[in-house]
């Protein structure tokens, strides 16, 4: 692919990215993505790995919908295992946080995942 080439599929913003997504998860996605905007005001944010990608100096955390679940992708190792316990319910594979519409995460922990990685990334 020619750099600057859209690749065919992907979309070009987190705009477009969460238009195209069914009602109930594009709602969900938007909701985070308020809360990562309302946490960490000064993230940029891109589609990156044809996920949504919200970068703080580095790739901070990771959001996408796939056909059975949406992804939150912490990028970090240790809060998986820190928050174990709040997680409890949610299949976490990795870095990574799986959940539903009707089963979201709850504001509270995505706000604390947010602020770990702040930390981390300070």
């Amino acid at each position: 692919m020619v750099e600057g080439e859209q690749e065919t599929g992907v979309a070009a913003s987190v705009d477009e990215y969460i238009q195209a997504l069914p009602p109930e998860e594009r709602a969900e996605l938007q909701r985070i993505r308020g809360i990562i905007k309302a946490t960490v005001p000064q993230c940029r944010e891109r589609i990156a790995y044809r996920i949504c990608v919200f970068s703080l100096r580095r790739d901070m955390v990771g959001l996408a919908c796939h056909k059975q679940f949406c992804s939150l992708y912490t990028m970090s190792p240790g809060i998986a295992n820190e928050l174990e316990k709040e997680l409890k319910g949610h299949e976490v594979v990795g870095t990574t946080i799986h959940f539903t519409p009707d089963r979201p995460l709850p504001t509270a922990l995505i706000r604390k995942i947010l602020k770990a990685r702040v930390r981390e990334l300070s």
